[in-house]
């Protein structure tokens, strides 16, 4: 991420009480007040309508994917008649938080028989509903399950009572948020904001969690801190020690200390410069810049290696190390930014003879795909020298911080995911072929430069499937409460509001879980108190913030309480349907499904006069459930909606 800041203080006076509704997924009210208001729910995603699943039919017809376009309207319904048919969805990878399956069919007013099976490898099969004796009449139904690894969802019909015929319109799974999924971010900018409190409700008697920014965040359910790490840091404009080493090697520390006290997790992202490094600067620290290659790379190494040590022996160590920020370009450019063409920051331009008079590690993109043996070769070679940097600061890592995972980190520019993928390609093979190999692979995601959410979603998938054994993070994210009169980012569907904010911080957490094979492990949200920031300064309190009630996204984006949301039945002309007085519950920490009682309302009068469809809403302990009435003529009348 840049240097660019926005400024801090949001419009508003009014604190109002935040209202987390109850919903189809409830959870705990948070405690304290925030301010604005934020109607957040836990996320639950359809793998079936991912890009990367796809269904097959047991008799080969081309038409399966149908029942999983989200279309209720359209419908596989198998080519030709037997005893026994069955339709498979594959999920493209296996997922552990898988929790509901809902079924939905073409033929109403019959009885649906059949069987759901999971597997994990398309060969052994688990029933997780059995329906194979059904009597019930209804369009569909919400089955609930637990069963890890699950990657393929099988429906097999077992028969039918009169007119019912295999065939499904909709066969959704469900899936949600993993507990080993980590969020956070990187609140770095706590070193340059020591003198202001933070308190999740400063005007009341209980201010709530406080008055260090890191009280707050680990109370809104934030687990990770990242700390970025400045060699000797420098003005981004002249190249000048600034007053206040803020972000460097030493001020960290005491940073790091603040964050494990606290029992979060640490993070630490070299960006082996004085001052900011990202896809557009990546400047060499000033004690670095005249250094013969073969030295610079050994820098890299004692440097990485000392600090860790120092992390270590303060009790300190970090879960996740980073070697370089947003390293898509390379990184400690030297004399080869002639031909990149780098002109930032000013200092690196303004003292080319410095900064610019050895080699260093920046990519010639330039030269991609070229086919002249010349250029071919100073893309090789800028590639080499790279990857033995990253190497050594990689070997660094794993010698002295053994415990810690190597991370990655690079971005996905919009409509250039080839790029990133030549990135992975080239990294991997060179840096494996130099004896080491990350943990992670890490992007940034801000929508207005990296695409919409959907984008995001395929280029997670690509690099998943594409790159095995790695996880997966998404290191930096966030989104504005405000400007723009409210209106979107560009490609991003969010208004630019509380309500937006934490949606769209939500839609992220949910790409970052829908990772094949669970290997989406984590997202940061990059400076909250500060850029695009989830907190407001206090009016008439001096330096003193309050976070925004889109802060608890990170708490409210988990289900405490898996619903059968919603129920199908059916009745004729002039009948009053039978409704159930409870229907089933999932509870996530401990796996049970047990009866929740439901109070519906009562149905509009001449409802069920005519064919036709009718639906109820009610009520639990826990949120709100759907009754799906189909309403169908007496045996022996007509009507077109049974078909």
């Amino acid at each position: 991420m840049s240097s660019k800041r926005l400024p801090r203080v949001i419009a508003g006076t009014t604190t109002l009480v935040t209202m987390v509704s109850a919903t189809l997924l409830m959870v705990p009210t948070p405690a304290h007040a925030t301010f604005g208001t934020a109607d957040i729910k836990p996320i639950e995603s359809n793998i079936a309508a991912k890009d990367w699943a796809s269904a097959t039919a047991g008799d080969g017809s081309s038409n399966a994917g149908l029942a999983i376009d989200g279309d209720p309207t359209t419908s596989w319904q198998p080519g030709r008649a037997g005893a026994r048919q069955w339709l498979t969805v594959d999920l493209g990878g296996s997922y552990d938080n898988l929790r509901k399956v809902k079924v939905m069919f073409p033929d109403r007013g019959v009885a649906h028989r059949y069987v759901v099976e999971a597997s994990s490898d398309g060969r052994r099969w688990k029933t997780i509903a059995d329906r194979s004796r059904n009597r019930a009449v209804s369009r569909g139904e919400v089955h609930l399950f637990t069963r890890p690894g699950t990657r393929f969802v099988r429906l097999v019909f077992t028969g039918g009572q009169d007119r019912a015929r295999a065939g499904v319109s909709e066969l959704q799974v469900f899936n949600y948020l993993r507990d080993d999924l980590t969020l956070g971010a990187d609140l770095s900018w706590m070193d340059d904001v020591q003198d202001q409190q933070y308190w999740v409700d400063p005007l009341a008697q209980d201010r709530g969690a406080g008055p260090h920014l890191l009280d707050v965040a680990k109370d809104r359910g934030m687990q990770h801190t990242r700390l970025r790490i400045f060699n000797e840091p420098r003005s981004e404009s002249t190249g000048q020690p600034t007053p206040i080493p803020r972000q460097g090697p030493d001020r960290s520390l005491v940073s790091a200390k603040r964050i494990k006290q606290r029992g979060m997790g640490l993070g630490i992202d070299f960006h082996y410069a004085d001052s900011w490094a990202d896809p557009s600067k990546q400047p060499k620290p000033r004690a670095w810049a005249e250094l013969e290659f073969a030295d610079l790379s050994q820098a890299v190494y004692d440097y990485t290696a000392d600090y860790l040590k120092r992390l270590k022996q303060q009790g300190t160590t970090p879960e996740k190390v980073a070697v370089g920020n947003e390293i898509i370009n390379g990184f400690m450019y030297g004399s080869e930014a002639a031909h990149i063409g780098t002109t930032s920051p000013p200092y690196f331009v303004d003292q080319a003879d410095v900064y610019q008079s050895k080699p260093g590690g920046g990519l010639l993109w330039k030269y991609w795909r070229s086919t002249d043996p010349v250029e071919q070769k100073l893309y090789d070679q800028a590639w080499d020298r790279f990857t033995t940097l990253a190497a050594a600061g990689m070997k660094a890592v794993r010698d002295a911080s053994p415990k810690s995972k190597v991370e990655i980190h690079v971005i996905v520019d919009k409509d250039k995911l080839a790029k990133t993928m030549e990135f992975w390609h080239q990294f991997l093979t060179r840096v494996k072929a130099k004896g080491q190999n990350p943990d992670v692979l890490a992007i940034s995601y801000y929508p207005e430069w990296h695409g919409t959410p959907e984008a995001l979603d395929r280029n997670l998938n690509a690099m998943a499937t594409t790159h095995p054994g790695y996880e997966i993070d998404i290191a930096e994210t966030a989104y504005p409460a405000s400007g723009g009169e409210g209106s979107p980012v560009p490609n991003s569907p969010y208004p630019r509001t509380i309500q937006g904010q934490a949606d769209a911080v939500r839609r992220v957490f949910q790409a970052a879980n829908d990772v094949v094979d669970n290997r989406g492990s984590g997202v940061l949200v990059w400076e909250p108190a500060g850029y695009q920031p989830m907190f407001r300064a206090v009016p008439g309190l001096a330096n003193t913030w309050e976070p925004h009630a889109s802060i608890n996204v990170f708490n409210a984006s988990r289900a405490k309480h898996i619903l059968q949301d919603t129920f199908y039945t059916a009745t004729v002309v002039g009948a009053a349907p039978r409704l159930p007085s409870s229907i089933r519950m999932l509870t996530t920490a401990d796996n049970r499904i047990t009866s929740v009682p439901v109070r519906w309302q009562p149905l509009p009068p001449g409802a069920t006069d005519r064919p036709g469809e009718v639906t109820v809403t009610g009520t639990t302990r826990t949120g709100p459930v759907t009754a799906v009435i189909d309403v169908v003529p007496k045996r022996g009348e007509h009507d077109s909606t049974t078909s």
